[in-house]
């Protein structure tokens, strides 16, 4: 009795009976690749083909007005990237306090356009304070971006003091290096046929949100002597500036800081000759303003 218990047991445990499919029909293994025909998304070869033509049959063009789709086709355009914009920025606007005579100096620039091309106007200067400025430039460009980091620009500068006054043609790249240092260089020349070159990098140290720390250097050369102007040929000047402003709003951020500029080889010998001072360090105080 117990033998014929076992009986199905055992029937079922048998490598016949697992592999017995009798009355069910197995599917047929495939015979052929399913996407024998179908060219798959990397087989896609590269090239340098024009871009197709953007379509013109709108779908919503069958339902609402075509005259106002494409209004509002033309504003999202716009607003994705062909919007023109301006802003107005006053970078250093400060007292120098100095062992000897004080002195003010402003620096900044002005633009109008959009991502591409731009129309910048640049102004500086200083002098000695309660005196007329020592030296101003002002400097209008036409700048086109060459990538997102980086813009070439050509122009025009007038130096308003000294005297005698000088214009130049000018032509630099300003951008944006790797680590967001930023950096810009020009290259100078006047209608009197002397050249003169500048260098310029800064970099913006957040310690928090509101208070950045920001080193800065500058450096001028020329490629001859312009005794006129006091200018050697060479490296003629250097200034070195460390300042730490808080912005109250981004628009308004006042700064302390310190600078140390100095007037370097034939240029310095001008300046002792006509009895100027060849440069130092000095307290700086001011505000940076945008809008």
């Amino acid at each position: 009795m117990r033998a014929l218990l076992l009986l199905p047991l055992l029937a079922l445990a048998s490598p016949a009976a697992a592999q017995d499919h009798s009355g069910h029909v197995m599917p047929e293994a495939p015979t052929a690749d399913p996407h024998a025909g179908h060219r798959m998304p990397t087989d896609t070869p590269v090239g340098d083909a024009p871009a197709p033509t953007p379509p013109t049959d709108h779908a919503a063009d069958a339902v609402y007005d075509r005259a106002a789709m494409e209004r509002a086709r033309a504003m999202l355009t716009r607003e994705s990237g062909g919007m023109s914009f301006s802003k107005i920025t006053l970078d250093l606007a400060e007292v120098q306090i100095r062992d000897g005579a004080d002195a003010y100096r402003w620096e900044g620039e002005a633009w109008f356009g959009g991502d591409i091309d731009r129309l910048k106007l640049k102004y500086e200067g200083e002098g000695e304070w309660g005196g007329a400025p020592g030296h101003a430039e002002v400097q209008a460009r036409y700048s086109r971006a060459i990538d997102p980091w980086w813009d070439v620009s050509a122009g025009i500068r007038y130096d308003i003091a000294p005297n005698p006054s000088r214009t130049y043609a000018a032509i630099g790249i300003e951008g944006v290096a790797p680590y967001w240092f930023h950096l810009e260089g020009t290259a100078f020349v006047s209608t009197k046929g002397d050249v003169h070159l500048r260098a310029e990098g800064s970099y913006d140290q957040r310690i928090t949100q509101r208070l950045i720390l920001q080193p800065r250097v500058e450096a001028n050369a020329a490629l001859q002597d312009v005794p006129e102007l006091g200018i050697g040929g060479g490296l003629s000047d250097v200034e070195l500036g460390l300042r730490l402003r808080y912005e109250i709003v981004p628009e308004f951020a006042p700064y302390v800081g310190v600078e140390y500029a100095r007037k370097i080889g034939d240029t310095a010998r001008f300046a002792r000759a006509a009895g100027e001072g060849v440069g130092g360090a000095s307290f700086v105080a001011g505000v940076r303003l945008w809008f």
